[in-house]
């Protein structure tokens, strides 16, 4: 069983950055992929970014250029810096984990995924 714990998120205003971060209590942490979802009000949780074992990352193209996912396998922790926040962005962020490398382009699926955080919340004012 893995627990997964977001922090992070909060209220920030438009062009404005935050770092949300994901505590993982995986004793083989290094060997996951990660994903960072998002999921706004009315709307299904979409994909943001994901970065597997080797250190590759992938982005949604709504983030790219302004959202960067890294790990650090010495703290169990996965992190989302967001920069040039857009009010678009306000929603509740959900970090994933699999213990498995994903084939092709699964990893943009929120059901590649077998362990789920509690959400963050981040709201993004115009």
């Amino acid at each position: 069983q893995v627990q997964l714990v977001e922090s992070g998120g909060g209220l920030v205003q438009a062009g404005g950055s935050l770092t949300l971060s994901c505590a993982a209590s995986a004793r083989t942490f290094s060997t996951t992929t990660m994903g960072w979802f998002r999921q706004a009000p009315g709307k299904e949780r979409a994909f943001v970014a994901a970065i597997i074992s080797g250190g590759s990352t992938y982005y949604a193209d709504s983030v790219k250029g302004r959202f960067t996912i890294s790990r650090d396998n010495a703290k169990n922790t996965v992190y989302l810096q967001m920069n040039s926040l857009k009010p678009e962005d306000t929603a509740v962020y959900y970090c994933a984990a699999k213990y498995r490398f994903p084939t092709g382009t699964s990893y943009l699926n929120s059901r590649f995924y077998d362990y789920w955080g509690q959400g963050t919340q981040v709201t993004v004012s115009s």
